[in-house]
């Protein structure tokens, strides 16, 4: 499981989470939880792509030598 599986899965239980919950304050922290699970997926999704294009231009440069 990558990185940003586990974050997918992680905000995927806190959501599944406050979908059970009767009190409202549990509810709104499994959504925060969420809410931050989500955001971590993302900033790692975007990190992997810059990685990706980093690696790629490192690569041209050096064929183009």
């Amino acid at each position: 499981m990558t990185e940003i599986e586990l974050f997918r899965a992680r905000a995927d239980e806190a959501g599944n989470a406050a979908a059970g919950c009767d009190l409202d304050n549990v509810r709104e922290r499994h959504l925060r939880s969420q809410a931050a699970w989500e955001a971590m997926a993302v900033r790692a999704e975007r990190v992997a792509t810059q990685r990706a294009l980093n690696e790629a231009e490192k690569e041209a440069r050096a064929v183009a030598f």
